[in-house]
């Protein structure tokens, strides 16, 4: 029996699984899907909000001003990208003005630093490209920009290292309770817990009454975004804010922390939880509002466009407690936007609840805070990067040509602890088919490679899911699949 059962191995539910690996638990965190971030987590803003935006009475506001200073220490040690880039809230009409100002009262309360109004010329000195036609500005300057889904693995692997057991593929479809805690029925058997935390996204709502009384829903959210290439880096300096307006923060304009730009998202309502479509109506209007914000952008640069749903609660604030109905359980539900910038402190909200209810948790003195620093290729110096192919030639053989990734990354991410067994799990820790050509060109090797370190046939390779497959057979008249053919080629420093 485990002491602590994790469901759900997004953002959130991987920060509870490295925090609860201080203590001297039996952690499981189980996840419906092939890899770890493979929800909400791998489609979102990938913002670290500044805080000013939740009112200050709502557990969204307090917990986004803890979190924000939480991420320098926290992508330090797990070596994961972060940049302090500020963000600017632009009004566009003089009606706008208040509410500025009101976000600005907010976050003073909440004791956010580096608020400032600024006037449009002010406002043009940070963002050029801004529309001639605004009337002013909330700049920040804690906000920042992340890798969320980066972060995610490496707080998963961390945790790992430290003691957690991941499930995944391990759909839980019941869950009753018992004298001594609780059995989760999973679509890859049983497991039995002393507790059990409830961080399963979109479908919390429906983990909580599998156990308990329903008192809350998730309403699904649609947004649609546009990735443009690094040819668009400089477009903007900053996170570029709207005005926000009922439906939400409005379509943003932001850097990402690898160089590219991204665009939107939109708001859609929806039914279906796995609608992660992108649709020309709605892309049109992210273009639409986004030229309310920066002149010119520059479409033409477009690689994706992509889809996130959020798990919009109709308690309209996050769910962090134990259940009146199962002593045990934990909710932690409804962790929309600025979700993950809350992600750290969550954490620990969890873990001070866990330790109330079980009367106390030891701290395991072996708990080590950092992962081994990943091998970045492109980033090296060139007396670097030589130094590395005299030790492993494999780092000299360049997979994608785009982001400049060798095999020898794809191997590191690969054989570690919570290491990458899909083409898109290669694809979020180490960047092959995030560049321009989106894996025109290495995705073939990458399958070859994964099928080669796993020790599968090339036909078992999926792409994310176990429901997505790459292979169906062999073409007509060759004696082996079109990707191993394809995956012998390969550039070479």
């Amino acid at each position: 029996m485990y002491d602590v059962t994790i469901v759900g191995a997004g953002i959130v539910g991987c920060f509870i699984a490295r925090e609860l690996s201080r203590y001297k638990l039996n952690v499981a965190l189980l996840d419906r899907e092939n890899d770890v971030s493979d929800g909400q987590t791998k489609a979102n803003s990938a913002i670290v909000h500044a805080g000013y935006d939740a009112h200050v009475d709502t557990v969204m506001g307090k917990l986004n001003a803890r979190g924000n200073p939480m991420f320098d220490q926290v992508c330090e040690e797990l070596d994961v990208p972060l940049k302090r880039i500020g963000s600017l809230v632009l009004a566009f009409e003089d009606a706008e003005l208040p509410t500025l100002r009101e976000l600005y009262d907010n976050g003073r309360a909440l004791e956010i630093p580096g608020l400032q109004i600024l006037s449009p010329t002010e406002t043009r000195r940070i963002e050029p490209n801004v529309v001639d036609t605004i009337k002013g500005s909330l700049y920040a300057e804690t906000a920042g920009i992340v890798g969320p889904w980066e972060l995610a693995i490496a707080l998963a692997e961390n945790a790992i290292d430290n003691g957690v057991e991941l499930k995944l593929n391990h759909e839980v479809t019941a869950i009753a309770a018992f004298h001594d805690g609780f059995r989760i029925s999973t679509t890859q058997g049983e497991v039995e817990s002393r507790y059990v935390i409830n961080a399963a996204g979109l479908y919390a709502d429906k983990v909580n009454n599998m156990v308990a009384k329903p008192f809350f829903e998730i309403n699904p959210k649609r947004g649609q975004y546009f990735l443009l290439d690094k040819n668009a880096d400089g477009l903007v300096n900053t996170v570029v804010f709207q005005c926000p307006t009922k439906a939400g923060k409005g379509v943003l304009v932001s850097p990402t922390v690898h160089g590219n730009v991204i665009v939107g998202p939109d708001a859609e309502n929806l039914e279906n939880r796995e609608d992660v479509r992108t649709t020309g109506n709605r892309l049109r209007f992210v273009k639409e509002m986004a030229a309310k914000s920066i002149k010119d952008i520059p479409y033409h640069y477009n690689i994706t466009t992509f889809a996130g749903i959020r798990a919009e609660p109709s308690t309209k604030d996050f769910i962090i407690a134990e259940s009146q109905d199962a002593k045990g359980f934990i909710n932690v539900a409804g962790i929309k936007s600025p979700g993950l910038s809350c992600s750290p402190p969550i954490a620990e909200e969890v873990v001070k609840i866990l330790d109330r209810i079980a009367g106390g948790l030891e701290a395991d003195p072996e708990f080590d805070p950092r992962r081994r620093p990943l091998a970045r290729f492109a980033e090296l110096s060139d007396q670097e990067k030589a130094a590395l192919v005299r030790e492993n030639p494999r780092f000299g053989r360049i997979v994608c040509r785009c982001e400049t990734v060798t095999e020898g990354e794809l191997l590191d991410v690969i054989h570690r602890s919570c290491g990458a067994r899909t083409v898109d799990g290669v694809k979020r820790r180490a960047r092959p088919g995030t560049g321009r050509c989106q894996g025109g060109f290495c995705s073939p090797r990458v399958i070859e490679i994964l099928a080669r370190e796993l020790g599968v046939d090339l036909s078992e390779v999926k792409k994310d899911s176990e429901r997505s497959y790459i292979l169906t057979g062999r073409t007509k008249g060759s004696s082996a699949p079109r990707a191993q053919l394809q995956g012998e080629q390969h550039a070479t420093l």
